[in-house]
């Protein structure tokens, strides 16, 4: 049986690899995600996935170790604590969203490549070091 920290380093990794790569070439669809985080619908149903999913995640990897492993926990208490606030506070997520420059979406979603990167290493052991 896998272990569950190498399965979500292998899923978060995938994840991120993947939505860079289709953000990099299909541009426009990060300026349609932000005109539909306009929608307070959109966000409800975006709190709720994410607090299914950051429960979800806590009760299967909820490792507070000074290793790789503290990435994963703290993208399920992330995605739980969004989810949490975007349901209570949706005006303040939707205002929030607003203001964010496409600029600095592009440099979180090059963050958050180079975090998959280093998550697929530590599950695939290409680099050793």
């Amino acid at each position: 049986m896998m272990d569950i920290s190498i399965f979500l380093a292998k899923f978060w990794g995938w994840y991120f690899m993947l939505f860079f790569v289709l953000f990099m070439v299909y541009p426009k669809r990060i300026k349609q995600m932000f005109l539909f985080a306009r929608e307070d619908q959109f966000m409800i149903i975006l709190s709720i996935l994410g607090i299914i999913i950051g429960l979800l995640h806590i009760l299967a990897h909820n490792i507070w170790v000074t290793d790789w492993r503290i990435i994963i926990t703290l993208f399920g208490w992330f995605s739980l604590m969004k989810g949490i606030s975007q349901f209570a506070f949706p005006g303040f997520a939707t205002k929030w969203v607003n203001n964010i420059d496409y600029k600095w979406f592009q440099f979180i979603l090059f963050l958050l490549f180079l975090v998959g990167l280093i998550l697929l290493n530590q599950a695939y052991q290409w680099v050793l070091y």
